[in-house]
């Protein structure tokens, strides 16, 4: 049969069970993982509310010599507008209004007439800055010491873990007021790094039970008869495996960390004056609850909304590492409850 002209040769049709197994090769891992968080709708808009708020916050009084979008500073000293009132309007001017404004002093202003505006933003600036700092010191060190306890157990475990038993049960908030009595006034960045050298603990433990569990199986003993080094079988075979936890952990402890700073800060024993922090507001302010509630609106809604964000972030990353937490729906269990069979009439 002749081939038409200007027409290559027809492909030949691929049968359906090739097709099948072609349909069915598994996703990678990581991949898998993505498409699990993506999924999860309340993380992605965490995510997305807590980058929004973080970025708003460095754009608007900017960072060190690069100035931000507000005219206003949080250490300059300005006149008294609208009594100290918050100039915000959120109503429009058909709903009987002022309409959308910021405003000369959106969050108000305090007693000596610092635009709180800018004083809420440079707390949110310092808790995102003691949020990642210390998470970052905290995994590392848990990390490195849970992995070294896991793989060599025996001695090393057994010293390593009174170590860690000696810490764990000193409370957090007795640990965190010792560091900040002699490290907060030297800023944040110092303080997280400090408070990050004493939060090690709780990773630290996951590590070691993930290590003890993954030194067992084939590939780390092909990995030895391979001749691979130890620091080399940890940290290039054995910890790999063990990231969903180890990302999970330092998520949760940097929601931990937002809150640790703002009580060091609010005892006193944390971000001093003239730097902000959102629980130096609070404290700052609470012989004024009364008059002027407004001074405890913004520091404190922001606290919640922060610890809350990144809490719904590791739930998410939770899920997706690990597919047996699943969320319980009720509506999915009122699908799947079978129905009363109904009984045969006489």
């Amino acid at each position: 049969m002749s081939t038409p002209i200007g027409l290559g040769p027809t492909p030949p049709e691929i049968p359906a069970d090739e097709l099948a197994v072609a349909s069915a090769i598994p996703e990678s891992q990581g991949r898998l993982i993505w498409r699990r968080f993506v999924g999860n709708k309340v993380a992605v808009a965490s995510v997305f509310i807590l980058l929004l708020i973080i970025l708003f916050s460095f754009s608007a009084i900017g960072i060190g010599p690069i100035p931000g979008w507000w005219q206003y500073g949080y250490k300059a000293l300005n006149p008294q507008v609208n009594g100290g009132n918050p100039t915000l309007s959120l109503v429009p001017q058909f709903l009987g209004g002022n309409g959308i404004s910021l405003g000369e002093h959106p969050f108000g202003q305090d007693r000596i007439g610092k635009d709180y505006f800018a004083m809420t933003m440079r707390g949110i600036q310092n808790s995102a800055l003691v949020m990642v700092v210390l998470g970052l010191i905290a995994t590392v060190v848990g990390v490195v010491v849970g992995a070294i306890a896991g793989y060599y157990r025996g001695t090393v475990d057994a010293i390593l873990m009174r170590v860690t038993d000696v810490f764990i049960v000193i409370p957090a908030l007795v640990i965190g007021s010792v560091v900040g009595h002699w490290f907060g006034a030297l800023g944040a960045p110092v303080l997280a790094i400090m408070l990050g050298f004493f939060s090690w603990m709780g990773i630290a433990r996951l590590v070691r039970g993930e290590f003890l569990s993954l030194r067992e199986r084939e590939f780390v003993e092909a990995a030895r008869v391979a001749g691979a080094s130890d620091m080399r079988i940890i940290f290039k075979h054995i910890l790999p495996n063990a990231m969903g936890v180890v990302i999970v952990s330092a998520t949760l402890i940097m929601a931990s960390a937002i809150l640790l700073e703002t009580a060091l800060s609010y005892l006193g024993y944390g971000i001093r004056s003239p730097d902000v922090s959102l629980g130096l507001l609070i404290s700052s302010n609470q012989s004024a609850f009364q008059t002027r509630p407004w001074l405890f609106w913004w520091p404190g809604a922001f606290i919640v909304s922060l610890a809350l964000l990144v809490n719904f972030v590791g739930d998410g990353l939770r899920d997706a590492f690990d597919p047996r937490h699943r969320r319980f729906k009720l509506s999915k269990m009122r699908e799947t409850r079978p129905e009363p069979e109904l009984e045969a009439q006489p």
